[in-house]
């Protein structure tokens, strides 16, 4: 089997033989160069693994490196090695594609962390499908997912709520070299304010009333893996601080704590918020937001995919049908055409829980219009409409089950009849919605 090899450039010849040794140990067949030009000629005749290159050369800089193998469409993932600190540089390295960056001194432990991840990378993954679509729009979103998961920059996913940032998050990470690790989403929005830090950085025993053992906190769970912070517009302005600390210097404290922890995650973040809105308003910090947002990655509305949503529409009713344990349902033209003029304000969640309740309430296998129960309101009045409709038309819903029940005495036969739909559905949507 081949050695994976590797191209060290930088013009003091004792950090290239640390390097190099280094890289040798991990069963890696190095090569090294002092400037921009050696490199280029070196990368152009040589296919490497890898390529780490210091930030200040004698005829360049690292930046015009990066740049270089982008142009030329080269397949080696390039980290750059910067001054301790300089932070600014190694987010400009990641928006011009670099793979990573690291600091010097450089720490050998995570250099071969650095290194492993981008070797992972040539052991390339199938693409993820899990998106559905096939408009000009999603194809886009693709393409940028192919692209930023061969990188570790810091992505954010922007996008109105209910277009599947989640989804997408989840696609850079199984296309990336972390995909053997840990996938932690969490609700920005859902923790409360006291908990944060507790949540997000964990706690020794004892550090607090109610602290009765150890915590390890969720920077800890994705170790290795990928951290995808969702509506992180929703964060307090004091967590905005303590995450931007990590995010920089790759180190938790735990509450009660004494010593840093290292931590080895990537950052994906999503907000349906406009970010730069929130930061001219002093809602969200600035410095916060060009860590988080190196690559902007903007997912489309449903009403902005064309044809996508009978896609989507088939795929759910698949799922829906496997689930319940029913024939599939098919809509009739009727119910078609109201789905193609549709605007789904609340997105691809909005068309799940609609087409939810018109399987529940269907008659033959076949919906119609009226199953649907779905209108479009004026433009004007369309645009106004709040973003978490989905969750609220959920919430109506379990509280008719739940009156049903509970004026039935629980009885989910009767409960059943008096909602107008079979047991089998009735049982489906309490497991669904969550009711005790």
């Amino acid at each position: 089997m081949t050695k994976p090899s590797a191209l060290v450039v930088d013009d003091e010849p004792d950090i290239c033989e640390l390097l190099a040794i280094t890289l040798e140990r991990m069963g890696i067949a190095a090569d090294t160069c002092g400037d921009v030009r050696s490199a280029q000629q070196k990368l152009g005749a040589n296919d490497y693994d890898i390529c780490l290159t210091d930030m200040r050369l004698p005829d360049g800089d690292g930046l015009e490196l990066v740049q270089w193998i982008q142009n030329q469409a080269l397949k080696t993932p390039v980290a750059v090695i910067t001054a301790h600190g300089n932070v600014e540089t190694a987010v400009k390295a990641l928006k011009y594609g670099a793979f990573d960056f690291i600091s010097k001194p450089v720490d050998l432990d995570d250099l071969r962390k650095l290194v492993g991840s981008a070797l992972r990378l040539t052991d390339t993954a199938s693409p993820d499908e899990s998106i559905i679509g096939e408009s000009d729009a999603m194809n886009t979103v693709r393409r940028m997912v192919t692209k930023v998961a061969r990188s570790q920059a810091p992505v954010f996913i922007s996008g109105e709520s209910g277009t599947g940032k989640e989804l997408v998050a989840r696609m850079i990470h199984e296309q990336g070299s972390r995909r053997t690790e840990a996938f932690v989403p969490v609700n920005c929005g859902a923790i409360p304010t006291e908990l944060m830090e507790s949540e997000f950085f964990g706690h020794k025993k004892g550090s607090f009333t109610g602290a009765l053992s150890d915590k390890q906190g969720l920077f800890e769970s994705a170790e290795g893996g990928t951290l995808f912070l969702d509506e992180i517009a929703d964060l307090p302005l004091p967590m905005q601080v303590k995450l931007l600390r990590v995010v920089q210097e790759k180190k938790v404290r735990p509450i009660g704590g004494t010593e840093e922890q290292a931590v080895d995650v990537r950052i994906l973040s999503a907000s349906h918020k406009d970010l730069a809105a929130l930061v001219t308003n002093g809602q969200f910090r600035e410095d916060l937001y060009y860590r988080i947002n190196v690559i902007e990655l903007k997912v489309p509305p449903l009403r902005n995919r064309g044809n996508d949503v009978f896609l989507l529409t088939n795929a759910i009713l698949g799922r829906l049908a496997k689930d319940m344990g029913i024939a599939l349902p098919v809509l009739d033209s009727n119910a078609r055409n109201k789905l193609a003029a549709y605007r789904f304000p609340g997105n691809v969640r909005e068309l799940e829980n609609a087409l939810e309740r018109a399987v529940t309430m269907c008659e033959a296998d076949i919906i119609t219009e009226v199953d649907l129960q779905v209108t479009n309101p004026d433009v004007a009045e369309a645009d106004d409409i709040a973003s978490d409709l989905g969750d609220k038309l959920e919430t109506m819903e379990r509280d008719a089950i739940v009156k049903a029940l509970e004026s039935t005495r629980y009885n989910k036969t009767a409960a059943a009849k008096k909602l107008g739909m079979t047991l089998r559905s009735l049982r489906y949507r309490i497991q669904k919605l969550g009711i005790e």
